[in-house]
């Protein structure tokens, strides 16, 4: 097993994009973004420039996964409880959406990506929210890769949210309890027209999920590395499509292998 996995790694430093293009592409990629501050401490930098750094990653992967065919890329932008950290670095996160979609909008239109946001948008401030709704706005005729920020987004508020809803219908009584099934409640989650993650990608070495898309990612692909998404490249989502693509999916049946 070892020197099968020693093997896969040698192999996965040399790939290119035509050696995965030979096999399925994930339709849906969601990524949790971290080690920004990290970054930044290593070179003793301030966190911001750490975050400002990670923006020009999500420009060139992003790029980079609709080259690929890749239908949806999720990013976890900002969580529902990053709003404990300290007031200076909120303030900053808060505007990064808006440098980053005026910056790169017109890039977005031309590349044919379609911008979404998943969360409580109407917690942010109203000029991260102005520039969300305008970059929504702009490129909701886009067919290409759908780009989805999880924005001020906590996947067990939203699976609450979720069932509250589907209460207030069944009072209302265009529900029945029998018609609540897994399918119907994806359907009233903030993702329902995305379709679940086929592969997560989290940097920076942290292995847990951080309250992000619980639902979702039930029977989605993980895949993990060290590195801080500052230092992010295409070749590591390479890599991580590829080890996608050696992984017997099987939804808990038996392999067809």
């Amino acid at each position: 097993m070892f020197n099968k996995m020693r093997k896969n790694k040698e192999e996965d430093a040399s790939l290119t994009k035509e050696d995965v293009l030979r096999h399925p592409i994930p339709n849906h990629v969601a990524i949790i973004m971290d080690g920004n501050g990290r970054w930044a401490k290593k070179r003793a930098l301030p966190r911001m420039a750490g975050h400002y750094e990670g923006m020009q990653v999500v420009r060139k992967i992003t790029r980079f996964a609709n080259e690929l065919g890749v239908r949806v890329l999720s990013l976890y932008a900002f969580s529902t409880e990053n709003w404990k950290r300290p007031k200076t670095e909120v303030d900053y996160l808060m505007k990064l959406p808006e440098q980053f979609l005026t910056t790169f909008l017109p890039e977005l239109v031309a590349e044919n990506v379609k911008v979404q946001v998943t969360g409580h948008t109407d917690g942010l401030p109203d000029h991260t929210r102005r520039a969300v709704e305008q970059a929504i706005r702009e490129t909701g005729g886009n067919t290409g890769l759908i780009l989805n920020f999880a924005l001020n987004y906590g996947s067990r508020a939203e699976i609450v949210a979720a069932v509250q809803q589907i209460v207030k219908d069944v009072q209302r009584g265009t529900l029945l309890p029998e018609d609540i099934t897994e399918s119907l409640l994806s359907s009233y989650l903030m993702t329902g027209g995305l379709g679940d993650p086929d592969l997560l990608i989290r940097t920076s070495g942290e292995i847990r999920l951080s309250n992000f898309m619980l639902w979702q990612l039930a029977y989605t692909e993980l895949w993990f590395t060290d590195v801080l998404w500052p230092d992010f490249t295409e070749q590591h989502f390479l890599q991580a499509i590829a080890a996608y693509q050696r992984r017997d999916r099987r939804f808990g049946g038996v392999s067809a292998r």
